[in-house]
């Protein structure tokens, strides 16, 4: 079971013995996975910026069979109805799920918070930019949901940000996939893309961090 656990938690890693063990069944684990991480609001800590671009990385190189515009088409499609599934539970449970143990038992209370904030303070576009933003991105819907935001205007901006997430993401990776260093030290770049992801999530920290400092003064 440990290494099970580890498998999912890191497949990112691990997306070599995933392609070579499956082959084309691994598109459906992808996926389910990207599906998962977006759509199901208990589970924001599964790997999503590092996924597509170790995946798109592979379909770089012929010698693992992946198709570059099938992964294309997989992602984007698990991204677009992850977050929606994730709109409706929020929309089904809103508020009321803080009241479940269950619930609670998984979320990070203070990432939702910051998540909601968030949102509040861009609308619409905090859909689409926190994309970007690994476990922000899974609450947003959820709390798109839960505030009765509109669902045409959620739609619109779903399938805006899951464009250009998954292109960002995919065309990364496939660009340096072709470059030896990245080949040879494959780990080492899984470990930057998750880095660079997160640094929208540090300048937030910080600006808010500057206007606290600035209402104390």
């Amino acid at each position: 079971m440990p290494q099970l656990i580890d498998f999912v938690l890191n497949i990112d890693t691990h997306l070599v013995t995933l392609v070579n063990s499956f082959g084309n069944w691994s598109y459906l684990i992808l996926f389910l996975l990207i599906f998962i991480e977006t759509g199901v609001v208990v589970l924001p800590f599964l790997p999503g910026d590092s996924l597509l671009f170790a995946a798109s990385a592979l379909a770089a190189n012929s010698a693992y069979h992946l198709n570059i515009w099938l992964l294309f088409a997989t992602f984007f499609t698990a991204t677009v109805l992850g977050d929606t599934l994730n709109y409706e539970i929020g929309r089904l449970l809103g508020t009321k799920a803080a009241n479940y143990r269950w619930f609670n038992r998984f979320i990070d209370k203070q990432k939702m918070a910051q998540a909601e904030q968030f949102f509040n303070r861009h609308g619409g576009k905090a859909i689409a930019i926190a994309r970007f933003m690994p476990i922000v991105r899974t609450f947003i819907p959820f709390i798109s949901g839960g505030s009765h935001m509109n669902y045409r205007k959620f739609s619109h901006y779903n399938v805006l940000g899951g464009f250009l997430w998954v292109t960002v993401c995919l065309m990364a990776g496939h660009f340096f996939g072709n470059m030896p260093f990245v080949q040879e030290h494959f780990s080492i770049v899984v470990v930057g893309i998750v880095a660079i992801s997160l640094i929208p999530v540090l300048i937030t920290l910080l600006r808010r961090r500057h206007a606290t400092d600035l209402d104390t003064d």
